[in-house]
């Protein structure tokens, strides 16, 4: 069983963001957090969670270290009976908010993982993208955050930005390389409705070629472990998305799993605070749950299992094996090339 923290305050909003964020609500800081809290008892008791059974936890956003830790003491309180041993628990962080105070708050609470939003170190980048750091913050923070204790450490990078090149995404890498981090994220810019860059497609800019390179120095560091993760570490959270566990998403704008149900509480942030169970039910289907097993499984090293596919879909992924698309082992079918992902699981299925 996982759990999704959602924050949905922001101290600015990044040109590209689509999450469901505010730079305007933090007044409504104290009372979010208190509803956040109502529906993690409600969902405890939904997904019916034992003692021990959550493996994992991760706080998003919007940017959760731009709320106080002491305003996390209640949830960490009520979830303290159901953290498994040896749980992961991840917060993301921005390098402007995450302070040497926010930071020892943070792990005094049980946080032992921080993914910070970098981006990029290189000045004029960072002012396209809209951040609100600078190179020298998201150094200063991820210095202070191992110095706190924390020993496993992320970092997130964009590449295929209008204005990339080759010297530029290695100027990133190799500053990131020379930082106490276990563990790099890297996601192409991708224009999304309701942001700044809908009205300016051309900012992003990817071509395969630039892609394939950056993805290979990475992993040349880091092992490719899924589409877009990289790590001597690997994310338990992370990966158990990819396994189809279930999981619960606290906050508006989260996402929850049980079996063959989501589970989406409103957006809207006010309404989320005067009702946090007022909360849509997605029903999927077994052949639902199959088509995202398939296209999870390939984008990452969890692959598929051979049993959940039927005559005509093994046949295909057997077909791929013999063309070296595809390897083949315990009774899984792994692809080595997630860019390719896609595209395999749509011939498969």
């Amino acid at each position: 069983m996982l759990l999704y923290i959602h924050i949905p305050f922001c101290d600015s909003k990044c040109s590209y963001c689509a999450f469901n964020s505010y730079v305007d609500k933090f007044h409504l800081k104290r009372t979010y957090m208190k509803s956040l809290h109502i529906q993690l008892l409600y969902e405890l008791k939904r997904f019916n969670v034992k003692e021990k059974e959550i493996e994992s936890i991760f706080i998003g956003g919007g940017t959760p270290s731009t709320v106080e830790p002491e305003l996390y003491q209640a949830i960490f309180n009520t979830l303290e009976p159901y953290l498994g041993d040896n749980i992961e628990i991840t917060s993301e962080a921005n390098p402007n908010s995450a302070t040497a105070q926010w930071l020892e708050g943070m792990y005094k609470l049980g946080v032992n993982r921080i993914s910070f939003g970098v981006q990029s170190f290189n000045k004029n980048k960072l002012k396209i993208l809209n951040r609100a750091h600078s190179k020298e913050d998201a150094i200063l923070a991820i210095h202070t955050a191992k110095k706190v204790g924390y020993k496993n450490i992320s970092l997130d990078l964009i590449y295929a930005t209008l204005g990339d090149t080759k010297e530029l995404l290695l100027y990133d890498l190799d500053l990131a390389f020379k930082l106490p981090i276990n563990h790099l994220s890297a996601y192409a810019l991708t224009i999304e409705e309701g942001t700044v860059f809908q009205s300016k497609p051309y900012m992003s800019k990817e071509t395969l070629e630039t892609t394939e390179w950056f993805l290979k120095k990475i992993s040349s560091k880091f092992p490719q472990y899924e589409i877009s993760n990289f790590g001597t570490y690997k994310s338990s959270h992370n990966l158990a998305y990819w396994e189809y566990k279930d999981y619960i998403g606290l906050g508006c704008g989260a996402v929850g799993k049980l079996g063959l149900q989501r589970f989406y509480p409103t957006t809207n942030i006010e309404s989320y605070i005067k009702n946090p169970l007022d909360i849509r039910i997605e029903d999927l289907s077994k052949e639902d749950k199959k088509m995202e097993q398939i296209f999870l499984g390939l984008r990452s090293c969890i692959g598929i299992n051979k049993n959940i596919l039927n005559k005509n879909e093994l046949e295909k992924a057997k077909l791929l094996v013999d063309e070296k698309k595809l390897s083949f082992k315990n009774d899984t079918f792994y692809n080595d090339n997630y860019l390719l992902s896609d595209e395999i699981a749509l011939f498969i299925s």
